[in-house]
């Protein structure tokens, strides 16, 4: 329902297909076979990225060229396909030259050979997986990360050179492949973006919370992004300039996506939202927005505190509203000053899982859940139903009153992501998977969500506190470790599951 306020960035994909140069003059069409298959490859990936097939590498001298040329084309990625046999010494040298991360095809074109007809050279075209140990141990003696995707090419049609039935797309052990590659590609894609975002920090940090301190260097040396540190006046002078024409249209834009309700019968601080305050919250909204196109920002982290009465207390008073339209057209915004949890909620929106700010609430034992949510900005796009708007009384724990969001993520499967930062101080992820369930949720003007995991949720909490996560983190919809994990990887950050 939002367009992001910046497009993604497509992952630049780098291919070639090995085999050995002997072969030629002695198998005819072999060559042209498997340049074939690499081309139908080139064609799937195509779907996922901008893809740039180098062909086919079969000695050292080709090999170096190949390294050269995926340097000039800035590739994210690199698929190795392993179309025949060939020897190590042609393939170490194009990852040698260019350090993207290299994952290995390793895709039989049939799943059964025929075993009265196949020749050599038929049985050439599908022995790919014979040089992979030998490129496994170069990668490895060369200190060069790689991974492999075993399983079948996956095409439709069978080629008229072939003796052997080649049509395996239904197979299973092809959708799995496909599904594999599919992912790294979309992890390149994360890559690709962070690598280009710039994040704002607007303020400071909730004082004395000391997971949320930052490394801005850090971040920026394992994730790629930059860092924007910006002050409050900077948005005033945003808001200066907002006309009434503009709150009128943003007025129409949180009334089209909120729901706006009456007292909360259970908390005496949460009431119904008077008519200026959604006036001063649209006008404040007007103004993030503006500060975001402004500074080209990809995403926020942002808190205040300054002495009582302070002009700039009043404006924060009014944040949650416009950072939740924020987050939902593609620019998360955190609250307390958590970059951290900016970045994770950034990579579960490049992927379109959501990625909503949160923390523990309390355990339900009865349901065997544990509740999590938190005062500020919530992802739209991953609500059950329209979420609320309530007028908090007060912050707790913080100054200031206003507009707060009430809501759910809608039942089904969730995936947890949190980035923390480790005592040898090193980036690290942790991720998840769990059922969000229909469950009732406080009236508190605060996003909460039944989460069930597979442990019950003690164990589950203890296994969580081990890898010393903050206490924010992202819900993002949908089962995603695996591609977290990939994401991961190609960042060369450490990644625990749980």
């Amino acid at each position: 329902m939002f367009d992001n306020s910046k497009k993604s960035t497509k992952p630049r994909i780098g291919l070639y297909s090995v085999g050995l140069k002997a072969y030629w003059a002695q198998f005819d069409g072999l060559r042209e076979r498997l340049i074939g298959y690499g081309k139908f490859i080139e064609s799937k990936l195509s779907d996922y990225g901008e893809v740039y097939n180098y062909g086919l590498v079969d000695d050292e001298k080709v090999a170096r060229q190949a390294g050269e040329w995926f340097n000039s084309k800035n590739v994210d990625i690199i698929f190795c396909h392993s179309a025949t046999y060939c020897t190590s010494s042609c393939v170490l040298p194009v990852h040698q030259i260019c350090k993207a991360p290299v994952i290995i095809l390793n895709l039989q074109p049939t799943a059964q050979m025929n075993y009265e007809k196949t020749s050599t050279g038929e049985w050439l075209a599908h022995c790919g997986a014979c040089p992979v140990p030998e490129f496994a141990n170069a990668f490895n003696r060369a200190n060069i990360r790689f991974k492999v995707v075993n399983g079948l090419l996956g095409q439709s049609a069978t080629p008229k050179i072939s003796v052997t039935d080649e049509n395996t797309a239904h197979r299973p052990e092809a959708i799995r492949a496909w599904n594999e590659i599919i992912e790294w590609t979309r992890a390149a894609g994360v890559k690709r973006v962070l690598q280009h975002a710039r994040f704002g920090f607007l303020g400071n940090n909730y004082s004395g919370m000391l997971d949320m301190y930052n490394d801005f260097t850090l971040a920026q040396a394992q994730f790629g992004i930059h860092v924007e540190i910006l002050e409050m006046c900077d948005l005033i002078r945003f808001l200066e300039t907002v006309t009434d024409e503009e709150v009128e249209a943003k007025i129409k834009e949180i009334e089209e996506f909120f729901q706006i309700v009456g007292d909360s019968p259970s908390d005496p601080i949460a009431k119904k939202p008077t008519e200026e305050q959604l006036k001063w919250s649209a006008k404040v909204a007007c103004a993030q927005e503006k500060m975001v196109k402004e500074y080209e920002l990809d995403g926020l982290a942002y808190y205040y505190h300054g002495a009582e009465g302070n002009y700039y207390e009043q404006v924060q008073s009014a944040f949650i509203v416009g950072h939740s339209l924020l987050t939902a057209k593609g620019v998360p915004c955190a609250g307390e000053g958590d970059l951290k949890t900016a970045i994770a909620m950034k990579i579960c929106d490049i992927l379109g899982t959501g990625g909503s700010f949160s923390e523990i609430v309390a355990t339900d034992y009865e349901l065997g859940t544990i509740i999590m949510g938190h005062d500020g900005p919530f992802h739209i796009k991953i609500s059950d139903g329209k979420p609320i708007l309530r007028d908090l009384k007060l912050y707790h724990g913080k100054k200031g009153t206003g507009v707060s969001v009430e809501a759910k993520v809608k039942a089904g499967p969730v995936t947890l992501l949190a980035v923390t930062q480790t005592g040898d101080r090193k980036m690290k992820m942790i991720t998840t998977e769990g059922e969000a369930i229909k469950a009732p949720i406080l009236m508190i003007g605060n996003t909460q969500t039944h989460i069930k995991f597979k442990y019950h949720p003690d164990e589950f909490m203890g296994r969580w506190f081990n890898e010393y996560p903050t206490h924010h983190w992202a819900i993002s919809v949908g089962h995603n470790a695996s591609l977290f994990e990939k994401v991961a990887y190609l960042l060369d950050v450490e990644c625990a599951k749980i």
